[in-house]
């Protein structure tokens, strides 16, 4: 494994221009002010809807396109205004991985990996023995020979990934590699990312629009909308303390555990005790503006025990973001009035609690959420809802065009 934990790929400030075709062409612009920096060695998740400018930034990042001002500077180079012939040697370090694998349908597994190897001239017998490493790599050494059209969708993937790796990269952009697979196969492919990313200390950055694959495997993510970066920063703090409406409806998408309106009604009619949920957070958040969130829903258990409350699990769900749990559990509580008060009194001392009331007074969904600046609220309100020593492996500074 690499020892490159100590740089980093910065990604700054570049908003990208582009006009429109015919007459009274107007300027539409793509990318809108991004600033980032992603550690080297990382695996970061950039998100975003279709249009939000994902698949635009990956392309600035390896000069396909050009910002209209600013820089964009890969492993200690700026790329901005290279030549085609002086970006050549940093393309060479930058992997693509693409939704579609981009195979070619007449070469076999071996060749199609062996493909970029031809492009940079290696010696026949090193480019039969990386492929072979590769195809070992990926477990595809058993269907060397067969075509793209032979394969399942997450066998071309790993055919996309081993060519991708083939020239060793010290980057990897993985443009909606998962998009077009089925869960259980999207999983195979993020664990194959994984262990580029450990064995090889290749920094990926993930471009998708599918939150659980950011989830799944990414350290950070940046969530664009618009063409800008709105909000970015360790997966489980975005994850469990999201600030912007368009975070807010892709955590509602990955996550979950809090009812929705509906779902409390029914449970009203199903059950005559207090209903509550208890959002669950395993550890303090950093929230923006130096705003901390504390851990959420760890002493339940001690004070149900306590106080002794009736309850019931009712429903609910719990998911791991980097190792640490972050979800809700909806409860019934019965006892005397009083005294389920009193236990709620503290429960809501360390945690977030939303109070839906009892089947004979129900407290209104948007009323029982309110003044909660947690998930909760914007679930309720959205239905669908570092400096180093060294040089930076990639940085980038655009802005506006004279000509904008």
């Amino acid at each position: 494994m690499r020892a490159i934990k100590d740089t980093y790929t910065a990604i700054g400030h570049f908003p990208s221009l582009f006009k429109t075709r015919g007459r009274g062409a107007n300027i539409a612009r793509a990318v809108d002010d991004v600033s980032l920096t992603i550690d080297r060695g990382d695996i970061f998740g950039i998100i975003g809807y279709s249009g939000a400018g994902k698949s635009t930034l990956v392309r600035l990042i390896n000069a396909l396109e050009r910002p209209t001002s600013g820089t964009v500077t890969v492993l200690g180079t700026d790329i901005t205004s290279l030549s085609e012939t002086k970006l050549r040697p940093i393309r060479q370090k930058i992997g693509m991985i693409f939704q579609q694998f981009n195979l070619f349908s007449t070469k076999t597994v071996a060749q199609n990996i062996a493909y970029p190897l031809q492009l940079d001239h290696w010696r026949k017998d090193y480019q039969n023995r990386r492929v072979n490493e590769l195809l070992e790599f990926v477990g595809l050494s058993e269907h060397a020979n067969k075509y793209p059209s032979q394969l399942s969708g997450g066998q071309k993937q790993r055919v996309g990934i081993a060519r991708a790796l083939a020239t060793n990269p010290e980057i990897l952009l993985a443009d909606e590699a998962t998009s077009a697979l089925d869960p259980e196969t999207t999983t195979e492919v993020l664990a194959l990312l994984k262990r580029v990313n450990e064995e090889f200390g290749i920094t990926i950055v993930l471009i998708t629009h599918q939150m659980n694959v950011v989830q799944q495997i990414a350290g950070r993510v940046a969530v664009m909308s618009a063409g800008r970066v709105v909000e970015s920063g360790d997966v489980y703090d975005v994850f469990a303390a999201p600030q912007q409406p368009v975070t807010k409806r892709f955590i509602a998408t990955a996550l979950s555990g809090l009812p929705e309106e509906d779902r409390v009604e029914r449970l009203h009619h199903e059950w005559s005790g207090r209903i509550v949920t208890v959002l669950i957070r395993q550890k303090d958040v950093s929230g923006s503006h130096g705003h901390e969130l504390k851990a959420s829903g760890q002493n339940i258990s001690e004070l149900i025990a306590k106080y002794g409350v009736e309850s019931s699990l009712l429903y609910g769900g719990i998911d791991t973001v980097k190792g640490t749990a972050i979800g809700a559990i909806t409860y019934e509580f019965n006892g005397p009035g009083w005294h389920v008060d009193e236990f709620l009194r503290e429960l809501a001392a360390n945690s977030d609690v939303i109070d839906f009331g009892t089947a004979a007074k129900p407290v209104a969904y948007a009323d029982a959420v309110a003044g909660h600046a947690s998930y909760a609220e914007d679930r309720a309100h959205d239905p669908l809802a570092a400096d180093t020593a060294t040089a930076p492996a990639v940085s980038a500074a655009a802005h506006e065009g004279d000509n904008a």
